[in-house]
Parts: structure tokens; C-alpha cells; sequence
């Protein structure tokens, strides 16, 4: 406060507060105000919020297994197209999409073919595992979420699409085991290098009506790991589509 030239009453008028409460915050450290009046305060002395409450910007910054978590939406759709664009722009190693069907891709990233055909051709692994549009489960899944846009005719567009895209070094296709099939339709995880997007299903809803965690690994064993070692594990009991 003497730096800036500010008594307590001075800054209690800028802040909009009491000069008691001024006074009682300089008595005792360990009170800290709301956020809007810690900015205030610290726009009227000048200085940076960690030079008066350390502890307050300390308790914002991630220190454990969530700090992996990126971002999260309430639902699929809510994430912007922009982030899958990016990601899948910028991943040089791995493209995984591990969705049931995957279809929604084609319209979410733009030139998507295109791109999977250049990063393929760059040597990035590009993977797509999906259901069996004539499993069980997916008939299943089909009674459940009763749209007119089915899952087996979502998982034949996806098919469709690849196979349009002609022969890709570099991108394998491969059908979830039917006894992992269960565990695919309600989990879909969508690598893209050390980033993951990861999408649990809920009851009868469509993909795009279920949550999104944006995950980025920070760390061994952590969220990233056990949803990516989820989706390698249902990739591994998988077999290849038939051409």
C-alpha cells in the first residue's frame, strides 16, 4: 500500500468495502476475499494477485490426476469443431478413433479423408475401430436409443467413407470382438497423440447428447493412460473388417 501511495481507507474506497474490512484482511493473512475483490485490490495497488494471497493462485493451479482433464462439456456437441480439427491437424504419431460408429467425423472435421490420407501418408498410425453393424449389441444399441439414424446405418457410413478413401497405407480398420461389444458402444475414446477425447455414453442417448472430457497426458498411469490402454485392449481382441 505504500508503494502505491494508498492508506487502508483509500484502498477500501477503491476496492468498495469497508475500512474495517481492510483492516481486519491486514490482521490476519490467512482471510481471502472473492475473487472480483482480490482483482480490484490488486488493480489498485499494481501488483499481481500471487504477491498478496500466494495461497489463492496456488489452489487454481492442478496438482493431481485431474490435471489432465483439458476441458469438459455436458455434451459432445458442445465441443467446439475447431478443437477436432486441430487435434487431428496436429497429431504426427497416433490417430485413433475408437467410437461405435465414428460416422459423425466426415461432417465435424473439415477435408477429413484428405487429412487422414496425408498424416497416413507421413507415417502417423491411423486406426478406426468400430462395432459390427450386424453384432447383437448393435441391435441392441438400436432398440435403446430408437432414432431414425440407426447405429448400424451410422457404422456402414463410416465404412463407407473409408472405403471410398481406396487403399491408405498406414490405416487400419478393425471390428470390436462381440464380447468386448458391450464395452465399446458405452465408451468412445478418440486419440489424437498425447491428447484424447473421451465420450461415456449415457443410458439411451446419442453420442452427441453424452458428456466430453478433452484429456491431455501429463503423467504414467493416469486418465489418459487408462481410457487409451481401454480402447488398445478392445483394438487388440478386434479383427479386421472384411474388404
Amino acid at each position: 500500500m505504500a508503494s502505491a501511495g494508498l492508506s487502508p481507507r483509500r484502498l477500501a474506497v477503491r476496492v468498495g468495502v469497508t475500512g474495517k474490512t481492510v483492516e481486519r484482511r491486514l490482521a490476519d493473512a490467512e482471510l481471502t476475499p472473492h475473487a472480483r475483490k482480490r482483482e480490484d485490490a490488486c488493480r489498485a495497488l499494481g501488483v499481481g494477485e500471487e504477491m498478496i494471497w500466494p495461497q489463492s493462485v496456488k489452489d487454481r493451479v492442478k496438482t493431481g490426476h485431474d490435471r489432465e482433464v483439458v476441458h469438459s462439456y455436458p455434451y459432445r456437441s458442445a465441443c467446439p469443431s475447431d478443437v477436432w480439427g486441430e487435434l487431428t491437424r496436429g497429431a504426427s504419431r497416433e490417430l485413433f478413433f475408437a467410437g461405435y460408429t465414428n460416422y459423425f467425423l466426415w461432417s465435424q472435421i473439415p477435408a477429413f479423408s484428405e487429412t487422414l490420407r496425408r498424416k497416413a501418408g507421413a507415417g502417423c498410425r491411423v486406426r478406426f475401430l468400430v462395432g459390427d453393424p450386424e453384432g447383437a449389441v448393435t441391435r441392441g444399441r438400436e432398440r435403446a436409443e430408437n432414432v431414425a439414424l440407426s447405429v448400424s446405418t451410422r457404422i456402414r457410413t463410416t465404412l463407407e467413407q473409408l472405403e471410398r478413401m481406396g487403399p491408405v497405407d498406414g490405416l487400419e480398420v478393425r471390428f470390436s470382438d462381440p464380447e468386448d461389444a458391450v464395452y465399446h458402444v458405452g465408451l468412445s475414446v478418440f486419440r489424437f497423440d498425447d491428447d484424447a477425447l473421451v465420450t461415456p455414453h449415457l443410458a439411451r442417448l446419442v453420442g452427441h447428447d453424452s458428456p466430453l472430457l478433452h484429456l491431455h497426458r501429463q503423467e504414467d498411469s493416469g486418465m489418459f493412460d487408462r481410457f487409451t490402454e481401454h480402447a488398445e485392449e478392445l483394438w487388440e481382441r478386434g479383427s479386421r473388417v472384411p474388404a
